[in-house]
């Protein structure tokens, strides 16, 4: 299985670091197996698991991501597991209203920020293997 995190290189800073988070909280909930579980160092003191794969993120922009996120609607994409952050998402306050507004934004009008996949290396790979790291 293989792990990514596609970020629009365009946004600010916070943002990019806003959109990878709320994308890795919702990837380690989902995702059974991809946080460890706790270790103990030398001194037995706990330190929570992480996550069990790498996860790069790699750049993108406005129109590759909406590409992308349109793709893995496809029902070729049925084994991996996607999760999308977008200007919806980002505009809102509370989840109650980012709920009534996905629900009535035209998709047209989506703007993703970040989208991460979870799925078959093989698939994963075919899909964003040529894009690069975002640094």
């Amino acid at each position: 299985m293989k792990c990514v995190i596609l970020i629009d290189e365009n946004l600010p800073l916070g943002l990019i670091a806003n959109s990878a988070s709320v994308l890795s909280l919702t990837l380690g909930k989902k995702v059974d197996g991809l946080i460890g579980y706790d270790l103990e160092d030398k001194k037995q003191r706990v330190h929570s698991g992480i996550t069990t794969l790498p996860i790069p993120i790699l750049k993108s922009d406005i129109e590759e991501l909406k590409n992308i996120r349109e793709v893995l609607f496809e029902e070729k994409y049925a084994e991996c597991f996607v999760v999308d952050f977008s200007n919806v998402a980002q505009q809102t306050k509370t989840y109650e209203d980012y709920a009534n507004a996905i629900s009535t934004t035209p998709v047209e009008e989506l703007e993703y920020l970040g989208i991460a996949i979870y799925g078959p290396k093989k698939i994963v790979n075919k899909l964003v293997g040529s894009i690069g790291l975002l640094r």
